[in-house]
């Protein structure tokens, strides 16, 4: 057994050092919204590492909706989840469809599309909002899902495009013209050899537009109004809105809601890390 040098232990340890209080400062606002989600509101603010009567009494409010600002919880959760797949699919659609034309097909403007797309990457999104806001107006789109989701499509799109772009050009090309070689067409070519080779980078674009609309706040306040309608970050908001707010449902109800991207990001963990590596070829 190869015993570790010295200069490897210490940097093994300076790793350590810096690592665990990293990773210490990242649990603790977790740690404390699982700590309300388990306390009595009267023991909400006690300061204390663990309750003295830790209940799940809590999760009992939301899940049945019985508080006045948890009255719409399924249907607000309800509409995370539409809107976060949809602008996931669509996002993928459309950054795929664009990043094959212009890395494989080698199409007329292409390179145009891609300089617009990352000149409008940055401007900040918040930058957007009123125009936005005036656009799905005239369209007569707000309070409507679609409005949400085509401004976050916009949003995440031109980074997708983007990213696909630069993984689709390190494929070999000789797998194309083998496919040509064989009668493909080049919507065979996309289907066959382009999607399956670009699966890890699509998996993780994909979970990137998707929790990007997961987390969406300010679009979904702006766009959306009716209580049936809106996302569940905006009616999180709501709770701030009281004078003596329940900081312990606020606090149940967002780690509920956190829980489904922690579940995407385990089920996709493996094509995720594949997806920083895809198309890497052996010259």
């Amino acid at each position: 057994m190869r015993v570790p040098t010295l200069r490897e232990v210490g940097t093994e340890a300076r790793l350590l050092l810096i690592g665990i209080p990293v990773l210490i400062w990242t649990l603790i606002p977790i740690y404390h919204m699982f700590l309300f989600a388990i306390s009595p509101k009267q023991d909400a603010f006690a300061g204390k590492l663990w309750p003295d009567h830790p209940t799940l009494n809590n999760f009992r409010i939301v899940f049945n909706q019985q508080h006045y600002f948890l009255r719409d919880f399924w249907a607000q959760f309800f509409n995370s989840v539409v809107i976060a797949v949809a602008v996931g699919a669509l996002t993928l659609v459309i950054a795929t469809s664009a990043a094959f034309a212009i890395s494989r097909l080698r199409v007329r403007g292409g390179r145009t599309v891609m300089n617009m797309a990352l000149f409008t990457y940055f401007i900040p999104a918040a930058f957007l909002a009123v125009p936005m806001y005036r656009t799905m107006g005239n369209y007569g789109l707000l309070n409507n899902h679609w409005s949400l989701i085509l401004a976050m499509v916009t949003i995440a799109s031109p980074y997708a495009i983007w990213v696909l772009k630069q993984a689709s050009d390190k494929l070999p090309l000789e797998l194309d013209e083998a496919a040509i070689m064989d009668g493909a067409t080049p919507l065979q070519l996309f289907r066959m050899v382009y999607v399956p080779l670009m699966l890890p980078s699509l998996v993780a674009i994909g979970t990137y537009a998707l929790l990007l609309a997961w987390n969406e706040y300010l679009y979904a306040f702006l766009l959306l109004s009716k209580d049936t309608e809106i996302t569940l970050p905006v009616a999180l908001g709501n709770f701030l809105a009281a004078d003596d707010s329940p900081w312990e449902l606020l606090m149940t109800t967002g780690f509920i809601y956190a829980l489904p991207p922690a579940a995407v990001y385990y089920a996709f963990r493996r094509y995720m890390v594949g997806g920083l590596t895809a198309g890497a070829v052996k010259s």
